[in-house]
């Protein structure tokens, strides 16, 4: 029997497209203080692969997946290439 790998779904907004092919995401969550237990924000930026960057624009709001690398950077892809 094979384990299915699960895959985890993101979503963030679009802060960079002037890359061909590549959108910069970033992606925020909130994070708790292991002695404080004060809840902060974390920012993430992810770099996410795509046909044509030119159909997004900042502060679209993209839902992406992991997939195999396909740069050194590069290891997430648009999970629906509609516009948001």
């Amino acid at each position: 029997m094979t384990k299915k790998k699960v895959e985890k779904i993101k979503k963030g907004v679009v802060v960079s497209n002037k890359m061909e092919k590549t959108l910069v995401v970033a992606v925020d969550s909130f994070k708790t203080h292991p002695k404080y237990l004060k809840k902060y924000k974390s920012t993430k930026k992810y770099k996410v692969h795509t046909t044509n960057s030119g159909n997004y624009e900042i502060g679209d709001v993209v839902k992406f997946v992991s997939v195999r690398p396909i740069s050194k950077n590069k290891k997430f892809a648009v999970l629906n290439e509609d516009k948001k």
